[in-house]
C-alpha cells in the first residue's frame, strides 16, 4: 500500500504528540489472535436452557395448525411456543423509517396464519440442552396448505415505488446525439459472517431486569425496540455487545430471535441461549442486492452527459425488515455517483417475493448502482468512439465544483458532495496500473483472454444525526472511552483510542475503549453505514478536548499559576519549569482533594455529542486485470487496485485492511455468490457446496490499496471520511468491465455474478 497526500494536523492536539495518522497495532488483535475473544456463544449463564427455532419449509402456505404435543413430551423439553403465544406483540419495526412503508409488509416475530418464505420462524422449542431442543424441534408438525409462490419480481405488483430526480430528462434525451440503454441485473447475495448469530438472555426476577448478550451493532436501538415489544422500561434492559465474526450490515439488526430469546428468558425465569447454525443462517440472515436495471444515458456530440435515467425492480423478499426501503432509496439517491449529471430520473419498484427478506449488505445500493452506471459508461464509450477514461474525465465533477449540492436525498439527508478531485484520483489510478494494460496485451499475444477494466465510484459515510462518547481519566493514568460505536471487526477500538490518545497526549495503549454497553453509553447509535470513525471519532475528540480543558484548570491550581500559563506537555501540563502528569491531575479530581473546587463534580471526565447535518462522501477507483478460460468460463482476477480518498486516515493500516477485505468480499457477488430459488420458492443454495464464497484460491494474488488524503471533509473537525465500504463498492463494475474487455464484447455482460456458465455463453 502507498499513501499519498497530506493530512491536516489535529488542531489543538497535544504538541509534538501525533497518534492519528500512524498505523499502530490493532488493540483487538491481542485478544482475538490469542483466542481470547468473547463471542456470543462463549457466554454461559448458570441454569441456562437452549432454544431451537422451527422454520417453515414452504415458501408460501397457509398455516392450518401447529401440533406441538410430541415435542412437548420429549424429556428435557421446557416449553414450545408458537405465534399464538405471542398474540398482541406487534411486528418488528423499521429502524430508519421513511414514513411511507406499508405496515402490512412488516415481519411478525412468529408466523401465525401464513408463512411467506422458507426459513420463516413458526415455533420455538426450549430444552435443557441444545441437542434435545434440536431433536424435539423436528417433532413439531406444521400443517400447511400450499399457496402459489412468487419468485420473479419483474411483472409483480410492487409494494412500494420510489422516485428521485431533477431536471428535464425527457427533453435531454430528445436532444441527445447519443443514447445508450442497457438491461442489467445483480444477483441475490448476502453477508456471510464467519460467526453466525447468537444470543443469551437472562431475566432477574427480583430486580425485574433483563440482560442480553450478543446484540452487537445497534444495541441501544435494539434495547428500545425490545423494551416496547416486551412492555418493559428500557432502563431495566441491558444489552452487551460482544466480539463478532463480522457484521457487514446484516448482523445485529433486530430479527425475530432478538425478541424470542429475551421473551423466553422472562417467561421461563431462566437464562436462554440460542446459537444459529449455518444452514439457518443462509435462509434467515438478511439477503441483499437483487435488482434489475433498465438504465440509459443521453450524451451530446462530445460525449458529455445530458441526462441519466433508470427503471429498477428491487426484489426485497418476503417482508420489509428493519431497513425498510433504505436499500432501494440508496440506489436511486447515489446512482449519479461522482459525475456531472444535468438531468436525472430514477424509479424503483420494491417487490415482495417469497424469498428470504432483504436488508443491507456492505455498500448497499451503491454496489448495484455502480455496476449499472459504470458498465453503461463502458458500453457508451465504445459506441460514441471515445476512450473509456476520456468519457469519464469529461463528465466527472472537478475539484473547483466542490462542494456540489445535488438535488437528491440519500438516507434521509440532502446530498452535498463535500470535497474531492475525482478526475485527479482516476488519473492517479490509471497511471499506477499502466503496466497492467501492457500485461493484458502481452497475455493476448500469447493467446490468452485477458482484459483490463476499471470503475469510478462515490461512497457515502458518516450518517448522523449524532453520536455520543465519554472520556474518563483514572488516577492510574488509564483512559477509558465509552462509545456508542460497536466493534464488528473493523478496528474501531483502535481508531477511537488513537483519537483520544492524540488529544490527551498519552500512548494509545493507555486508552481502553468500551463499545456497545447500553448501561455505560445509553445514547449510542451504533456502527453501521461507515459512520463510526466520523461520528464516534469526532465525539471522542470533543470529549477529550473537554477533558484537556478541565485538566488544565486543575493543573493551574496544582502549579499555583494562572490557567493561561499552563501548557499541555505530552501526557501532562507544565508552567514555570514545573510539570504535573495527567494521572496526577486525575487523582487531584477525587472527592476530598484540596484542588477540587466546591460545587464541582469529582472525576476527570467528559461526555460530548457530535452532530452531523450531512454525510461525508469518500470516493475511489477500482481497477482489475482478468484472465478468462474460454473453455470453462472461469474468471481469474490476476491483479486488483483500489484507489480511495478517505479524507484523513486515523490508522492507514486499518483503512488498507478495510479495502483489501472489501475486494475479496465484492469478488463473491461479481463472480461466485448467488442465492437462487426453484419455481416453488425453494432455496437452492443452502450449503457452502452450493453458495460459493471466494476462498484464498480465488482472491487475486496481487491486490493493492492506494489510500489518499487529499480532500479532508470540511464537515467534521477531524476531516475524516468512512472507510468501511469503499473496498467492495465497485468490484462488480470493475470485474464486469474487465470481462467485457477480455471478451471484446460490443454489448454488455447482462448480469452479475459472472459465473462460468454465463461467461462461457458470452465467450461463444
Amino acid at each position: 500500500m502507498s499513501t499519498t497526500g497530506t493530512a491536516a494536523p489535529a488542531t489543538g492536539a497535544a504538541v509534538g504528540h501525533r497518534v492519528i495518522g500512524t498505523s499502530v497495532r490493532r488493540h483487538e488483535d491481542d485478544r482475538l489472535l490469542r483466542g481470547l475473544g468473547r463471542f456470543a456463544d462463549d457466554v454461559d449463564r448458570i441454569g441456562q436452557a437452549h432454544a431451537r427455532v422451527v422454520r417453515s419449509g414452504s415458501a408460501h402456505a397457509e398455516i392450518l395448525g401447529i401440533d406441538t404435543a410430541q415435542a412437548r413430551g420429549v424429556p428435557g423439553v421446557l416449553t414450545v411456543i408458537t405465534g399464538a403465544d405471542l398474540a398482541g406483540i406487534p411486528p418488528i419495526p423499521i429502524r430508519l423509517p421513511r414514513g411511507d412503508e406499508p405496515a402490512e409488509s412488516l415481519q411478525p416475530v412468529l408466523a401465525a396464519d401464513r408463512v411467506r418464505y422458507v426459513g420463516e420462524p413458526v415455533a420455538v422449542v426450549v430444552a435443557e440442552d441444545p441437542y434435545t431442543a434440536e431433536d424435539a424441534a423436528e417433532l413439531v408438525v406444521v400443517d400447511l396448505r400450499e399457496l402459489p409462490a412468487a419468485v420473479e419480481a419483474t411483472g409483480t405488483k410492487p409494494a412500494a415505488t420510489l422516485e428521485a430526480g431533477y431536471g428535464d430528462v425527457a427533453e435531454a434525451f430528445a436532444a441527445a446525439e447519443h443514447v445508450v440503454e442497457l438491461e442489467l441485473e445483480v444477483g441475490r447475495h448476502a453477508a456471510v459472517p464467519l460467526e453466525t448469530r447468537g444470543l443469551v438472555a437472562e431475566y432477574d426476577v427480583a430486580a425485574r431486569t433483563l440482560q442480553v448478550w450478543g446484540a452487537t451493532k445497534v444495541p441501544v436501538f435494539n434495547r428500545g425496540v425490545l423494551a416496547r415489544m416486551l412492555g418493559m422500561p428500557q432502563e431495566r434492559i441491558r444489552l452487551h455487545a460482544m466480539d463478532a465474526g463480522g457484521g457487514f450490515g446484516a448482523r445485529g439488526e433486530f430479527y425475530p430471535e432478538d425478541l424470542l430469546i429475551p421473551w423466553l428468558a422472562r417467561h421461563l425465569r431462566r437464562p436462554v441461549k440460542w446459537t444459529e447454525d449455518r444452514a439457518e443462517s443462509l435462509v434467515a440472515l438478511n439477503h441483499s442486492r437483487q435488482q434489475r436495471h433498465r438504465v440509459a444515458a443521453a450524451f451530446d456530440a462530445d460525449g458529455r452527459l445530458l441526462a441519466l435515467r433508470d427503471e429498477i425492480v428491487h426484489d426485497n423478499g418476503a417482508y420489509l425488515r428493519t431497513h425498510g426501503l433504505l436499500v432501494p432509496e440508496l440506489t436511486i439517491g447515489m446512482l449519479p455517483g461522482p459525475y456531472r449529471v444535468p438531468a436525472y430520473h430514477a424509479a424503483v419498484d420494491v417487490v415482495l417475493t417469497n424469498k428470504t427478506p432483504c436488508g443491507t449488505y456492505r455498500a448497499p445500493g451503491r454496489y448495484e448502482g455502480t455496476f449499472a452506471r459504470e458498465h453503461l459508461l463502458d458500453v457508451a464509450a465504445d459506441r460514441i468512439g471515445l476512450d473509456r477514461a476520456e468519457l469519464r474525465r469529461r463528465n466527472l465533477l472537478r475539484a473547483d465544483e466542490m462542494p456540489h449540492v445535488r438535488p437528491l436525498r440519500a438516507l434521509g439527508t440532502d446530498v452535498v458532495l463535500d470535497a474531492g478531485d475525482y478526475p485527479g484520483l482516476l488519473g492517479t489510478a490509471l497511471e499506477r496500473t499502466l503496466p497492467w494494460r501492457a500485461e493484458a496485451e502481452r497475455l493476448r499475444a500469447e493467446g490468452r483472454t485477458a482484459g483490463f477494466g476499471f470503475a469510478v465510484f462515490l461512497e457515502k459515510s458518516g450518517l448522523g444525526p449524532h453520536e455520543t462518547a465519554d472520556v474518563l481519566v483514572e488516577p492510574s493514568g488509564l483512559v477509558r472511552v465509552h462509545s456508542g460505536g460497536t466493534s464488528l471487526g473493523q478496528g474501531i477500538e483502535t481508531a477511537l483510542a488513537q483519537i483520544a490518545a492524540d488529544r490527551l497526549g498519552v500512548d494509545d495503549t493507555a486508552v481502553h475503549v468500551v463499545n456497545g454497553d447500553t448501561e455505560l453509553q445509553p445514547f449510542g447509535l451504533g456502527s453501521w453505514a461507515s459512520r463510526s470513525t466520523v461520528l464516534a471519532g469526532n465525539a471522542v475528540d470533543l470529549a477529550a478536548q473537554a477533558v484537556v480543558e478541565r485538566a488544565r484548570q486543575v493543573a493551574a491550581l496544582m502549579l499555583d499559576v494562572p490557567q493561561a500559563w499552563v501548557e499541555q506537555d505530552g501526557a501532562g501540563f507544565a508552567a514555570g519549569g514545573r510539570r504535573v502528569e495527567l494521572a496526577e491531575v486525575a487523582a487531584a479530581c477525587a472527592p476530598g482533594s484540596r484542588y477540587l473546587e466546591a460545587g464541582t463534580a469529582p472525576g476527570l471526565q467528559a461526555r460530548r455529542v457530535f452532530e452531523a447535518d450531512h454525510m461525508t462522501y469518500p470516493y475511489g477507483v477500482h481497477v482489475a486485470l482478468v484472465d478468462i478460460d474460454r473453455g470453462t468460463g472461469h474468471v481469474s482476477v490476476l491483479r486488483y487496485l483500489v484507489a480511495y480518498e478517505v479524507g484523513r486516515a486515523v490508522n492507514p493500516a486499518l483503512v488498507e485492511g478495510q479495502l483489501l477485505g472489501g475486494v475479496a468480499q465484492g469478488l463473491g457477488g461479481a463472480v461466485y455468490e448467488n442465492f437462487h430459488y426453484d419455481e416453488q420458492g425453494q432455496p437452492q443454495a443452502t450449503t457452502f457446496m452450493d453458495y460459493l464464497l471466494p476462498t484464498a484460491a480465488e482472491v487475486p494474488g496481487v491486490v493493492e490499496a492506494l489510500v489518499t488524503e487529499d480532500a479532508p471533509s470540511p464537515d467534521n473537525p477531524l476531516g475524516v471520511k468512512g472507510a468501511g465500504e469503499g473496498g467492495i463498492t465497485a468490484v462488480g463494475a470493475a470485474v464486469a468491465n474487465a470481462v467485457r474487455d477480455a471478451l471484446g464484447l460490443s454489448g454488455d455482460v447482462g448480469h452479475l455474478p459472472l459465473g462460468p456458465g454465463r461467461v462461457a455463453e458470452l465467450a461463444n
